[in-house]
């Protein structure tokens, strides 16, 4: 791991961000905590222009990166480092630098950082994994999640290949919804379509969420937080609040916290919408709905 991780360093020094929109930053609400995972930079997939946005118009006082945010599988295929995933890094780092806490739990894809647990990267905190507690008293665990893939621990190699159909289908995905736009057809996600459309995908996302969900409990948590499947929802499963804050290849979702302790997943397309719907959830598991004149639409993504 520790390899790994000297080999791609020097390439990331090889590059200076963009500094001048730093002092921009948009008038959002200032938020408790911030989840975000499977941001898979350094692949084409990778949503940085909208994560950017995201970032810059979402300040907050805690930011979780959790898991999957450098995707080391395919940079040690094929070396994809275009400047705005280096915007991303120096974005994050500054907001370090301004007195947001950064917490980064690595996941798979960027499983070279393990090698640094207990360290800190620019002010950024490499752990294992954390405990958030909620504004209301409640005990929130964050996971990657990958430890409970059974196709992770027990055949990597069929992981490999997975993942290389999955950039194929994101490929392919890129040049339809070309297309799509040309016609004036909304945004269309191929992958999202074949994992609805294959049983075994769905009964190996509800087996993820319930071990997740269990582990959780078994630790004393009254919920959890982790990504990895790239399905971003919020639910019950047995007296313990699931959260999937969802990736930054198709959904663009991530998990917040307000002031009050509230927790919502929100959708960030690359269209802004002037009014969201948006669905919240409290840790009483009641949920509301919330309309924000602010915020872009929430679509909770049915990616299984």
């Amino acid at each position: 791991m520790r390899a790994d991780f000297d080999a791609l360093l020097p390439r990331f020094n090889n590059f200076t961000a963009r500094d001048n929109d730093d002092s921009v930053e948009h008038s959002g609400e200032h938020l408790r905590a911030i989840f975000i995972s499977d941001l898979h930079l350094g692949t084409p997939g990778c949503q940085a222009r909208a994560l950017l946005d995201f970032i810059k118009t979402h300040p907050s006082d805690t930011l979780y990166l959790v898991g999957d945010i450098v995707d080391g599988w395919q940079l040690r295929r094929r070396w994809y480092w275009p400047e705005l995933h280096n915007d991303v890094v120096q974005k994050l780092l500054r907001r370090a630098r301004k007195g947001c806490r950064i917490i980064y739990v690595p996941g798979n894809h960027d499983e070279f950082v393990r090698g640094f647990f207990g360290h800190q990267f620019g002010g950024i905190e490499v752990v294992d994994d954390a405990v958030h507690i909620t504004a209301d008293g409640k005990s929130l665990w964050v996971t990657h999640g990958d430890r409970f893939d059974a196709v992770i621990q027990c055949a990597k190699w069929l992981a490999y290949l997975g993942d290389n159909m999955y950039e194929f289908t994101l490929r392919l995905n890129r040049h339809l919804n070309h297309w799509r736009a040309k016609w004036g057809l909304p945004y269309w996600s191929l992958s999202a379509y074949l994992k609805h459309r294959v049983k075994k995908a769905m009964m190996y996302v509800n087996d993820f969420e319930e071990a997740v969900a269990h582990e959780a409990k078994r630790r004393g948590h009254q919920g959890v937080v982790c990504g990895h499947i790239h399905r971003a929802e919020m639910r019950d499963i047995q007296g313990v609040l699931y959260c999937n804050d969802g990736d930054w290849v198709e959904s663009c979702t991530a998990l917040v916290e307000h002031r009050n302790g509230q927790l919502e997943l929100l959708h960030w397309p690359s269209g802004h919408a002037h009014q969201a719907k948006t669905q919240a959830f409290d840790l009483d598991r009641q949920p509301v709905t919330v309309l924000s004149p602010t915020s872009p639409k929430l679509v909770l993504p049915n990616l299984c």
